[in-house]
């Protein structure tokens, strides 16, 4: 399947760069357009800190405009309405969504598994999940079908090909990143609020996700994204 435009849907600030920043620049540098569309602004995140929900909400989105930044993609978008830490898979979610794809005619969705991840829990925060669930019926079936909202009738419906999960016990598509992990971990660094307390925090991505490439058959010395590839059309 040849891809031309990638949306990536996620909970909060930094999902995407944990989850696929190195696919992410891959995409980039081979002239996919990326577009990041993140549900809230994370303003109950930070450690130690000594800004308010909103000003952290701030900081948040800027830190998440330079990590899109460092891997390329300059399309980023934040709902309003939504809270970190209280996200449901609503109809309203769901239109929210919709209305994206319907904006962006995506070929590939990149978003959470709304599943729990019973073997490393971290993937499994509730908004996590419920984002991944909600952009699943986004994609299918409210994106295709014209007449599901009818506030959206003037964006054409659009069909998503393929959803790549991220966060979820089985992944059957590995990517080799080793050429773009720098690129990552510049991503990652960006969000000072959620990891510059964290000692030895390059070392702890570098080891996880060598960790991926072999599990995914990449052997030793190589890094790798996993992600659960669903054909959605």
């Amino acid at each position: 399947m040849e891809i031309t435009r990638v949306l990536v849907v996620t909970a909060h600030p930094d999902d995407v760069d944990f989850g696929a920043a190195g696919s992410i620049a891959q995409f980039v540098d081979r002239g996919v357009e990326v577009t990041y569309l993140l549900v809230t602004s994370g303003d109950a995140g930070g450690h130690e800190r000594e800004l308010d929900g909103e000003g952290m909400a701030d900081l948040r989105r800027a830190e998440q405009s330079a990590a899109a930044k460092a891997v390329g993609v300059t399309d980023v978008r934040f709902l309003s309405g939504y809270h970190d830490g209280r996200v449901e898979p609503t109809i309203e979610l769901r239109r929210d969504i919709a209305r994206v794809i319907r904006q962006v005619r995506p070929d590939v969705v990149i978003t959470s598994t709304p599943e729990r991840n019973y073997q490393f829990i971290g993937p499994s925060h509730p908004d996590h999940r419920a984002v991944g669930a909600a952009t699943l019926d986004a994609v299918y079936p409210d994106a295709r079908n014209p007449y599901a909202y009818p506030e959206l009738a003037d964006l054409e419906a659009w069909t998503v090909s393929e959803v790549w999960l991220i966060g979820g016990m089985s992944p059957n598509h590995y990517v080799d990143i080793t050429d773009t992990m720098d690129r990552k971990i510049t991503a990652l660094s960006a969000h000072t609020s959620q990891v510059g307390h964290r000692e030895g925090f390059e070392e702890f991505v570098r080891e996880r996700w060598a960790g991926i490439a072999v599990r995914g058959g990449l052997g030793e010395g190589r890094y790798a994204e996993a992600f659960q590839v669903v054909p959605t059309a």
